[in-house]
């Protein structure tokens, strides 16, 4: 049998880091498994879903990296298939017509609760009645006349066996009376009509789970395995939510995180296998299973995550760093890169990319080599270009001048020399350079900086910060 999972978002707003955790589950079983991934975008919902959402979602997955099998199903557009189950199982008698009204419904349940019985044991008492006696002018709903007794179970991959007694279960809404078909049948429908086999989703559609397997039974269709994981909650431990920080993965995307060092850290999120952490996609593929995933919910840790990344954009090639910070780049600087540029800082990506752990970073950390005019000094540049730090400056400026080779041995050496002159600590020279070289404290060696720059460039930016004319 293949195997065949999907990912059913909602596109009322952004695919959120959750949805993106699902997402990879299922299509790493998949892979895993040589089997097929779907996408179903669940938009039955009209009022609350958009088309700007819709792209959202495929585009969050495209940059993430994943990538689906055969059309996206709209569930929307599936909805006469649905509401045909509906009928055909009112007209087999596993379903029924029900005229209760909103007001009669909490009267029944009030009643329930006032008797200490399960909410279930009055779900309608059109259940077992004569339906030549319906009032009059009202559209009736269609239930699911669903067992009263014995219990429904379910073998999950990740929470065991999980059981509840039938006599919990209402008899749910199939139709409504305006004749739409309800979530929960468009579900399980879809995914029969998919041929889905497993189900992998988080463990707050647990509960869900249990009336959808009494309507599988119903339609007549064997249902799929199931698999509910832990959410992930914030760094608090509280379930997480907006207040806890960017959820959308376009916003994941913005601060700068590589998508296979995303994918990495989600899988690690609720899964594990062996003491393994930093885990390439092709590996993901051939490790993961559904016994690797645990039952106790995940925290976000931003600082694991920048740490990951950062090991991800060491290992990733420079041309690819390079084309992933040009938009950055060319926000910051207000202008295209030109080839001259790209040049440069293909030269420079390798010194750049030990320090940074987001591509943000890292677009920072390059601006300066492509500054033209006066140099911005950060705060910690500007204390170090005291006047004697100038002077110092002077006095370099006029030996590097007559440096003809001008390579990062050939740097370093002169400099070197040039402190021994002063009598000071290299430290105490290459600080002011660094300065007037990048305008910050912080930055690849300075050598190699001052050589990928050139020798006019290095030349003009020291003259500037020695105030030179």
């Amino acid at each position: 049998m293949t195997v065949v999972t999907r990912f059913a978002p909602s596109p009322t707003g952004y695919l959120h880091i959750g949805g993106a955790r699902t997402a990879l589950y299922n299509w790493l079983y998949a892979r895993h498994h040589g089997g097929v991934f779907r996408l179903r975008i669940e938009d039955t919902d009209r009022a609350r879903s958009s088309e700007d959402a819709v792209r959202k979602i495929i585009d969050g997955l495209a940059w993430f990296g994943l990538d689906w099998d055969e059309e996206i199903v709209s569930q929307f557009e599936r909805r006469e298939r649905h509401a045909e189950v509906a009928r055909r199982l009112l007209a087999e008698g596993k379903a029924y017509h029900c005229w209760l009204q909103p007001a009669e419904l909490e009267a029944l349940r009030e009643k329930a609760k006032a008797e200490g019985k399960p909410w279930a044991y009055y779900t309608s008492y059109w259940r077992d009645r004569d339906p030549a006696e319906a009032p009059k002018g009202l559209d009736p709903v269609i239930r699911l006349r669903a067992p009263r007794d014995g219990e429904t179970t379910v073998q999950d991959k990740v929470q065991g066996t999980v059981t509840v007694q039938n006599d919990q279960l209402d008899d749910m809404v199939l139709l409504r009376a305006d004749g739409t078909p309800v979530y929960m049948l468009s579900v399980v429908v879809d995914d029969i009509d998919m041929g889905i086999t497993q189900i992998i989703r988080g463990d707050d559609h647990l509960t869900n789970t249990f009336r959808q397997v009494q309507l599988y039974n119903a339609i007549g269709a064997t249902p799929p395995d199931f698999a509910h994981i832990p959410l992930i909650h914030g760094p608090d431990g509280a379930k997480l939510s907006k207040r806890h920080g960017a959820l959308g993965i376009e916003a994941y995307r913005d601060m700068g995180y590589l998508p296979a060092a995303l994918r990495n850290y989600l899988l690690r999120l609720g899964w594990g296998h062996g003491d393994e952490e930093v885990i390439p996609t092709e590996k993901a593929i051939e490790w993961f299973d559904l016994d690797g995933v645990g039952r106790s919910p995940s925290r976000l840790d931003f600082a694991k995550l920048e740490n990951l990344n950062g090991i991800y954009m060491r290992e990733t090639a420079d041309a690819e760093l390079l084309e992933r910070i040009t938009p950055n780049l060319e926000t910051a600087l207000e202008r295209s890169l030109d080839d001259a540029d790209r040049a440069i800082l293909l030269l420079a990506m390798t010194g750049l990319k030990q320090r940074a752990k987001t591509l943000v970073e890292l677009a920072d950390s390059a601006l300066f080599y492509l500054r033209s005019g006066p140099l911005p000094m950060n705060e910690a540049a500007l204390k170090i270009l005291t006047g004697d730090a100038r002077a110092l400056l002077g006095r370099l400026l006029a030996a590097l001048s007559g440096l003809n080779d001008w390579t990062e041995a050939a740097l370093e050496a002169e400099v070197n020399r040039i402190a021994e002159s002063e009598g000071l600590k290299l430290g105490k020279v290459a600080q002011p350079l660094r300065a007037a070289l990048t305008g910050s404290n912080v930055s690849p060696g300075i050598f190699e900086v001052a050589a990928i720059l050139g020798r006019d460039e290095a030349l003009r930016r020291i003259r500037e910060a020695a105030g030179a004319s």
